[in-house]
């Protein structure tokens, strides 16, 4: 491809990211792309007896699904990127905490065990989707009341799936990772880039 046809090409094609997540939109920006922000009102329950996988995976694909249905001035060679993070621990799958006793209850639970996360991630081009999940297995220290109730109380965990942020002060309690650093802020950059067919033409290998 010419630098004049590769030019037009990254001009008219648009990528939106159906999320409100500052931190989805940080990782794509960093990968040289200009984002519309289009956040997704979905109902995020479980259903029943859904596993961990499943589930990021369809409200990922629900979440893009919704931004499209509700909006007018989507074009046909745009691109939707959306997504959902999970923290699962014993089977259990662990979201946003409801509370500050909610988050000081989950972080109790992590607490000197190992926790996965995972990640779904659904792309729309036109009238094609493409759905992954990408796990990362990630280690906690051993945590005192007083680091939790420290914790709590400087509000990260408020919005955080699994009541911590890997890349702010919860970051202090992590003590290794096995995969994706990105996965466990929201995103799975290495994985992304290679869908989306603008910025796989302009990144190194």
């Amino acid at each position: 491809m010419s630098y004049r046809a590769l030019v037009t090409t990254v001009l008219v094609v648009r990528t939106i990211l159906a999320s409100g997540s500052p931190r989805r939109k940080q990782l794509l920006e960093e990968l040289g792309l200009e984002l519309l922000v289009r956040s997704a009102d979905i109902d995020e329950t479980p259903l029943v007896g859904e596993q961990a996988a499943a589930y990021v995976e369809r409200l990922a694909k629900e979440k893009g699904a919704a931004v499209l249905a509700a909006s007018n001035d989507i074009h046909a060679d745009d691109i939707v990127i959306s997504a959902d993070t999970i923290v699962v621990i014993d089977q259990d799958l662990l979201g946003k905490p409801e509370n500050d006793e909610h988050a000081a209850a989950m972080l109790h639970r992590l607490s000197g065990r190992t926790h996965e996360v995972m990640t779904g991630v659904a792309v729309h081009i036109g009238t094609q989707l493409t759905a992954l999940v990408e796990r990362t297995v990630v280690h906690f220290a051993e945590l005192t009341d007083d680091d939790i109730r420290w914790y709590v109380s400087t509000g990260e965990p408020a919005d955080k799936a699994g009541a911590y942020a890997m890349q702010g002060r919860g970051g202090a309690f992590v003590t290794a990772i096995e995969g994706s650093y990105d996965n466990v802020i929201g995103l799975p950059r290495h994985r992304i880039r290679h869908l989306l067919p603008h910025v796989r033409e302009t990144q190194p290998e």
